[in-house]
């Protein structure tokens, strides 16, 4: 058909706009013009009139708050949310064609929503109207109907706006309007207004009924259902999922898409945070709320390494932040930006004056956000920013990222359709699937208007097409105008387990289908979903082999392949016995081989977290007290040295560790909130002031050093050091080379006697250690290194210090312990190269950092299953472990 004049096509909603162009353009339809009514009348008010788009209302809602008295909301005008319920309250009132200055002596309350709408029509330029004001404006050039509209038929609709509804019956005496409403209920309102009215039978679908166990497995269902349609040849066209709220199932259908590979349009559109560039934005925010810190940085600079400061930073920048330092304080950043020379960045230029002049913009927090969108974000990121920025308060603005929409770049007219139930209704489709029908959600209940309440107008009059109606009349509609299949889909349970009540809307469909949550699907809508639906075929990919395999081989008692066991002699496994030893990694070994080929070969790390933590835990209150202690050290050896010291000079000496110690540490490491991290400076001052007064075993004119570097470990300092630090120190008859750091270490002035101390943080123990089962390395070897570097002519102490107490527990015969140490280092290293990289004691435990790579509740299950075969089979190995 070809239409020689101008005529209008009025429809309800994007998709059924997009498809009457489309059906348009097929049947070569010169002339016609498909718009909604509200176009349609502003197409007829002529000039550059335009109605109010949701962007434009608040911004100059946003502007007009702050200025406008409204008098008892004049206490929540700044809290989120208000702008989206001004928002929503002005447009049901002009919907419904009420006139808000007639009706402001009526309530207190009107009177204020009066002003500010007068105060938001004055922001908004001359040309944008409400509807009230564009149906006069289009009302007084109806006579120009015939000629900018033509022949009007309406095609779709249910309902009407009021405010609309004068201006369709003063066009039936001008142009010829037809109300296209096939099977569709027809509104009361519409007898005598002139209006044409064309019914058509309703159609007959088969219906069905199905219950699924939860929202999520409604959504699978339904992917399922669209994969067989499509499979028998259907068109994705004739094919539509909806609901009556579809941000339920959203998120569902989105990662399902991308699993089933189906191209689902979301006529409703996606959220920004789902995309890319939504994320840039939604990592911005993040920082503007809730404040800088590296975490928040890193994710940030990930998103938009390509614009802003970080365009122009060099490729691997972010290496040059310490990744343990929480960086939450613009005085942290400056400490750390300080610190930094040209030659630790990558490409050997300073980029420090950039990245603080980004600190500072980040710093400014929530007033700056537009200046701070402006200075990070560019393109699209910077429209949603912007978007956000009019779509609520700064201050909220994560908040409002996260209700954010965008059009999903999909062609709604050749995909598979997701959509609301209204969008359904006006572009019907031959295969329908509907989710949700429970209760309280289809349909949906009704709500008084958040800033306009019943008792001052009454909802009906507000709202006249309230959403509780809407919903009703959307399921006759579909179910009138579905040509083949309707599926009626709900949920038995919700997420929390809770039971769900049947919609009313189910009524007269009792028969029916039980689908089961681990049923075997009759068609799957991915890879995944077949396989699980055939584990036949899933048995035999190599992927669930092995899987199946690890389970089996971790529930039998003895050793199997996937406990530990490697060939013998692995170049993997020798290269990490021939490398350089610490007493940490020695320990490892003879306490847990499999963790220790896990860290040394595959270079297994437990993640670290830069998020501040409530306590320093024992391991960081360690670190803490040794950096003191050594700080400490070196400040009093360039005095007078600690021999000489007295009380008051060590405490002084420790109170200024302590403050250098806790700068760095704050920009380099998390710490606990303020009063909890000024105790733990408290206790790091005292048990370092106890460990350096200690002195039961005075050198005559003794020199101390700290964290004395040995077998080819870096100085941490400038200070002095008593030997080559590069020398290499080797244990006789193992094969090993062993390297560190010795906490303390005193020299006595004739150079004879020599005392190691190694300083311990926790708790003393209860009786005497010598190798507390494989656990207290550190004594012996110390006191073996010192020997082999000061010579064999120094007589050496070695003990553990306990500064709690304080304890000094001293190593008896370090010789003969070092002949012991050498037999269980020497059986070790010859039972890995041999291949048993077994768990052992410390597997699982509570200070087993990979025990997250083993089978869950490992301590208490897969450990105790699997001991007595690992002990066997590392036969001498096992012996440590029993060693006092």
């Amino acid at each position: 058909m070809t239409i020689a004049h101008r005529s209008t096509l009025v429809v309800h909603g994007r998709l059924a706009m997009r498809e009457s162009r489309l059906a348009a353009g097929r049947d070569g339809c010169h002339g016609l013009q498909i718009m909604s009514f509200e176009q349609a009348a502003v197409r007829l008010a002529g000039g550059f009139a335009s109605p109010i788009d949701n962007e434009s209302m608040r911004a100059a809602i946003q502007a007009a708050l702050p200025a406008t008295p409204m008098g008892e909301l004049e206490s929540i005008k700044a809290l989120p949310g208000m702008i989206d319920a001004a928002a929503d309250t002005l447009h049901k009132a002009w919907r419904a064609g009420l006139d808000l200055a007639a009706r402001a002596a009526e309530h207190p309350r009107l009177a204020a929503i009066a002003r500010l709408e007068a105060a938001v029509l004055d922001r908004l330029p001359p040309s944008m109207m409400r509807p009230l004001d564009i149906v006069a404006v289009a009302t007084a050039r109806i006579g120009h109907a015939p000629a900018v509209l033509g022949p009007m038929e309406i095609v779709g609709l249910t309902e009407l706006s009021p405010c609309w509804r004068p201006l369709l019956q003063a066009l039936t005496a001008y142009i010829p309007v037809r109300w296209t409403a096939g099977p569709r209920s027809i509104p009361a309102w519409l007898d005598g207004t002139g209006v044409t009215v064309a019914r058509a039978p309703a159609q007959a679908p088969g219906i069905s009924a199905t219950s699924a166990a939860t929202a999520y497995h409604e959504a699978i269902e339904a992917m399922r259902w669209a994969r067989s349609l499509l499979a028998s040849g259907v068109s994705p066209s004739e094919i539509a999922i909806a609901t009556a709220s579809p941000a339920d199932y959203d998120d569902h259908f989105l990662a399902l898409r991308a699993d089933a590979n189906i191209d689902l349009h979301f006529v409703h559109g996606v959220r920004t945070v789902t995309t890319r560039e939504g994320q840039a934005a939604a990592a911005l925010a993040d920082i503007v709320v809730r404040g800088l810190s590296q975490s928040r940085l890193r994710r940030l600079a990930a998103l938009c390494r390509d614009s802003g400061p970080f365009e122009t930073l060099p490729e691997g920048w972010l290496r040059v932040l310490p990744t343990d330092a929480p960086l939450s304080t613009p005085s942290a950043w400056n400490r750390l930006l300080a610190r930094l020379t040209p030659e630790d960045w990558p490409d050997g230029a300073d980029h420090a004056p950039v990245m603080r002049t980004a600190v500072e913009t980040l710093a400014k927090g929530p007033d700056a956000a537009g200046e701070i969108g402006e200075a990070f974000l560019k393109g699209r990121a910077l429209a949603i920013w912007r978007k956000a920025l009019l779509a609520g308060p700064t201050a909220s603005i994560d908040a409002t990222l996260e209700a954010l929409k965008q059009d999903d770049g999909l062609e709604a007219c050749v995909c598979v359709a997701w959509m609301p139930a209204s969008a359904l209704a006006a572009s019907p489709r031959r295969f329908v699937r509907l989710l949700g029908l429970n209760s309280s959600r289809w349909p949906r209940g009704i709500a008084e208007d958040r800033l306009i309440p019943d008792h001052i107008i009454p909802t009906p009059v507000l709202d006249p097409l309230p959403v509780n109606l809407a919903d009703r009349r959307d399921f006759e509609t579909i179910l009138a105008t579905t040509a083949d299949t309707v599926v009626l889909s709900r949920a038995r349970r919700d997420s929390d387990g809770r039971l769900l009540g049947r919609s009313p809307l189910l009524a007269g469909h009792d028969d029916e289908t039980y689908l089961r949550r681990n049923a075997t699907p009759a068609h799957a809508f991915s890879e995944t979903d077949r396989l699980m639906a055939r584990p036949q075929e899933f048995a035999v990919d190599p992927q669930a082999v092995g899987a199946q395999g690890c389970w089996r081989d971790w529930r039998q008692a003895e050793i199997r392949p996937h406990d530990g066991l490697v060939r013998a002699d692995h170049p993997l496994v020798l290269a990490i016995l021939g490398r350089t030893q610490s007493a940490s990694s020695l320990r490892r070994l003879l306490r847990n081989p499999l963790s220790f080929v896990w860290v040394y070969a595959f270079g297994w790390r437990e993640p670290r977290s830069s998020a501040e933590p409530l306590v320093l835990d024992a391991f960081g209150l360690g670190d803490l007290v040794h950096m003191v202690l050594d700080r400490a050290l070196r400040d009093l050896e360039t005095g007078g040295g600690l021999a000489s010291a007295n009380a008051e000079t060590i405490e002084a000496a420790v109170t200024r560790a302590v403050q250098a110690v806790a700068a760095d540490w704050e920009s380099e490491r998390p710490v606990p909130p303020a009063v909890i991290w000024g105790r733990t400076l408290d206790d790091a001052r005292v048990m370092a002031a106890r460990a350096l007064s200690y002195g039961d075993d005075v050198l005559p004119g003794a020199r101390s050093y700290g964290e004395v570097p040995f077998g080819g470990s870096q100085p941490k300092s400038d200070a002095e050091t008593p030997w080559d630090a590069s020398a290499p120190v080797t244990i006789p008859d193992t094969g090993f080379n062993i390297a560190g750091y010795i906490d303390r270490l005193d020299i006595s002035g004739d150079g004879k006697r020599a005392l190691v101390r190694d300083y311990k943080t926790g708790r003393v123990p209860r009786g005497e250690i010598r190798l507390n089962g494989g656990r207290e390395l550190q004594r012996c070897l110390y006191a073996f290194a010192v020997k082999a570097l000061l010579g064999d002519d120094v007589a050496i102490s070695a003990s553990l210090l306990y500064p709690r107490e304080p304890v000094d527990l001293q190593l008896d015969d370090p010789e003969a312990v070092l002949s012991e140490i050498t037999g269980y280092l020497r059986a070790a290293r010859t039972s890995l190269a041999g291949g048993a990289a077994l768990p052992g004691p410390d597997a699982g435990g509570d200070f087993d950092d990979l025990a997250f790579a083993l089978p869950a509740n490992a301590n208490a299950t897969y450990c105790k299953r699997k001991m007595p075969a690992a002990t066997e089979r590392l036969g001498e190995v096992a012996q440590v472990w029993e060693a006092e």
